[in-house]
């Protein structure tokens, strides 16, 4: 059984030829795409595939814990097959969204989280990226 398959069957998902198909898509584009996104990509090889197909499986994989929804976009939701703890940052600019590392001790942080059990946590930076910060100083000399 190939790594995705294992990562669907470990979150109690039946492999099926699109949903490995997905989720193989996510794990190897770390770029959070779009519903679009995926289905535009995934389309030239998969001809049958349907935009319901993507909508359906995203959400039983969501609903299993075998991917992250993101809402930082207002546009669109976006979808990380990193299930690792971690945050994102967004650029204002491009749009593009990055993987960041959660700041260690941050549960221990915030006063009086100790006494909760914490399932997940979604933490949004929102900003300029490095590129997009070099074509505005660029663009002001």
């Amino acid at each position: 059984m190939n790594r995705t398959a294992q990562h669907l069957v470990s979150h109690n998902i039946k492999p099926s030829a699109q949903r490995i198909a997905i989720m193989k898509y996510l794990m190897e584009h770390p770029t959070h795409p779009s519903v679009d996104k995926i289905y535009c990509d995934l389309l030239p090889d998969m001809p049958t595939l349907s935009r319901t197909t993507v909508y359906n499986t995203l959400r039983v994989l969501e609903e299993n814990d075998a991917l992250i929804t993101l809402n930082i976009d207002s546009k669109n939701v976006r979808y990380d097959g990193n299930v690792m703890p971690h945050a994102h940052f967004m650029c204002r600019s491009c749009g593009k969204i990055y993987d960041t590392a959660l700041p260690e001790g941050i549960l221990k942080e915030i006063p009086g989280m100790e006494t909760f059990q914490i399932d997940a946590i979604k933490l949004y930076y929102k900003g300029l990226c490095q590129e997009c910060q070099e074509k505005e100083n660029n663009n002001k000399e």
